[in-house]
């Protein structure tokens, strides 16, 4: 089991899809682990799936029809069973092709896509799951190490210029843009990315919710290769 994940505060580490689902986070705990060492060959899987768009959801009658060794093979049986459990769950699970996703590059001084470091909100009691089966994988960073960037003077003296309404109609704003959802990480942070293989859970900003919710960025593509994504 790997010391970045196990010596965490943040992180809670469990072996099987029962514990991740029910085991309760706690004080700094907002991210849970069921830490896998996966085989088979998930590169292959990739390969011989189709980009439609940037985000390409793959559903599991795409998985079934390929012909793959038995290492591909391996791996789609890993995919198809991590789907099942989830949707066993109660959860809406998707699997996504991923060449890049879309950028917000409307404002200099702060971004609302999701490779800045931002939390999950819900109106419901849910929590987000995903698992990187082949590509660069998501980091998350502790709450202690990032402040949210509306609370930097200069960001929110900008905010209040773009706002340009009543001062008590200021706050609603920064929520109806997802302004309040996202993070400035300290200079001396040190992100921990969450590695191939694992499913995560992560904590969502919703009413019922007991710790901070869990801040995370999806990673910066690596150059002539795609994703392979379970998020939900």
């Amino acid at each position: 089991m790997s010391n970045t994940f196990s010596d965490n505060n943040q992180i809670g580490m469990v072996s099987t899809f029962s514990d991740l689902v029910h085991t309760d986070f706690k004080g700094e705990r907002n991210a849970l682990c069921w830490y896998r060492n996966l085989d088979g060959d998930f590169n292959e899987i990739v390969a011989q799936l189709s980009l439609k768009e940037n985000i390409t959801e793959v559903y599991r009658e795409d998985l079934i029809a390929l012909q793959l060794s038995e290492k591909g093979n391996i791996a789609r049986e890993i995919i198809l069973n991590d789907l099942q459990l989830l949707a066993d769950f109660g959860a809406s699970p998707a699997l996504n092709l991923l060449k890049c996703y879309e950028r917000d590059d409307e404002f200099d001084f702060i971004s609302t896509d999701v490779y800045s470091f931002h939390v999950d909100r819900s109106p419901i009691a849910t929590d987000t799951f995903l698992c990187t089966y082949h590509g660069a994988a998501s980091d998350i960073i502790s709450n202690s190490q990032a402040e949210q960037k509306i609370l930097i003077p200069e960001i929110r003296a900008k905010l209040k210029e773009l706002h340009d309404g009543p001062e008590e109609e200021f706050d609603n704003f920064l929520k109806e843009n997802y302004f309040d959802l996202h993070y400035q990480v300290h200079q001396d942070a040190e992100p921990v990315n969450l590695g191939l293989g694992h499913l995560w859970r992560l904590a969502v900003d919703h009413p019922k919710q007991q710790v901070l919710p869990c801040i995370h960025r999806a990673p910066i593509e690596k150059e002539g290769e795609y994703r392979l994504l379970l998020i939900c």
